[in-house]
């Protein structure tokens, strides 16, 4: 089932995960609005990682420039910031090009941004099947997961926290 969901989105498996990354993240996933696609294990490895489930027309589609504000602050400390664009919660453009712009133009990330694909419920896309087992499903868009260095959900941070809360910025501090 996880192989036909994943051929379903896009997402090719690995072989085999590297000994230094968990299973659920080794996938070449589409990067939105690109031919291109990231691996997490080759990019993220070891690393905490900020994981974002996002859309183009939520009330919430403002916090994408304190998102980005997080990943210029941090990078170079190590941590990397990934963004799923969703259409769970019936906010995101049906188009990829369009989500691409609410994204990189109106907000200038710059952060990694993967094509649209589910994050919650059974069709799920794997990296979320499994942060929803560790964690909760998102009730919203702009839901946070704060992953340590060996793929565990550490913290969980709704909607309503900005990126910006010393909440959220306690958190990654103590995991660089």
């Amino acid at each position: 089932m996880k192989l036909l969901l994943a051929l379903f989105l896009g997402i090719s498996l690995q072989a085999q995960a590297s000994d230094s990354c968990p299973e659920f993240l080794n996938y070449e996933l589409p990067k939105l609005h690109s031919n291109e696609t990231v691996n997490l294990c080759k990019v993220a490895a070891g690393k905490p990682i900020l994981v974002i489930n996002t859309a183009s027309y939520c009330g919430y589609t403002r916090q994408f420039e304190g998102l980005e504000l997080l990943h210029q602050k941090y990078k170079e400390k190590g941590l990397f910031v990934v963004g799923f664009a969703s259409n769970d919660f019936n906010q995101e453009s049906g188009s990829e090009k369009e989500v691409s712009k609410v994204c990189r133009q109106n907000y200038g990330v710059t952060f990694t941004m993967v094509s649209p694909s589910y994050v919650k419920g059974p069709l799920a896309n794997p990296i979320f099947e499994v942060i929803n087992q560790q964690s909760e499903e998102p009730r919203w868009n702009f839901n946070k997961y704060l992953l340590n260095s060996d793929g565990k959900v550490v913290s969980y941070f709704p909607s309503q926290v900005e990126p910006n809360s010393k909440v959220l910025i306690t958190a990654i501090e103590a995991l660089l």
